[in-house]
């Protein structure tokens, strides 16, 4: 993903983000296991709010998902392309220099679906956010719940990185340990 601002993404104002994904997943459809691929895109705009240690975001604007599913699942309404609506919210509030709690949702009217994730967390070593992350994420005919804890803006050289790892819960049964990563620049 991408955000943008035209003042820059340290003042309030427009914002666009740029949301680009893609995995697999799979599920069980009367009996038969199905394989799940999925890219989609949204180009959202919105606006930014900086209030002393708060800032937010909120910004909507199309999405567009495409479901490829093997065996071909066709009591799966998600399977194809589909055009909707994404809405999401981000929020960063520092309480001092040592704690923060951050909340992000995502919701799209294909599906519908959802994705969200609430993490409070202590700087520590002068270089990293670290504390506990609860996610939530799903649509009309699938639910999971993580527990786990994160380590957030860890710097190095160009680019500030994101881990988290933890326990998931499913609607399917498909109960187990995750791990996710990621890594931004700013510019």
């Amino acid at each position: 993903g991408m955000l943008w601002s035209p003042g820059g993404l340290a003042h309030e104002g427009f914002t666009l983000k740029l949301l680009v994904a893609g995995g697999n997943y799979g599920y069980t459809s009367a009996g038969t296991e199905v394989d799940g691929r999925y890219t989609l895109a949204s180009v959202m705009a919105g606006y930014r709010i900086k209030r002393g240690r708060l800032e937010a975001t909120a910004v909507i604007g199309p999405d567009f998902q495409r479901h490829e599913l093997t065996p071909d699942d066709l009591g799966n309404r998600m399977r194809g392309s589909h055009a909707g609506v994404r809405f999401g919210v981000d929020l960063w509030y520092q309480t001092s220099d040592t704690f923060m709690a951050t909340a992000s949702v995502s919701l799209s009217s294909i599906g519908p679906n959802y994705w969200t994730r609430a993490a409070v967390g202590w700087y520590l070593f002068d270089r990293v956010w670290i504390g506990p992350e609860l996610m939530a994420l799903g649509g009309d005919r699938y639910d999971q719940f993580r527990v786990g804890a994160h380590v957030t803006a860890l710097r190095t050289a160009a680019f500030e990185w994101t881990a988290g790892v933890g326990f998931a819960r499913d609607s399917d049964d498909r109960n187990g340990f995750y791990a996710r990563i990621g890594v931004l620049t700013r510019r």
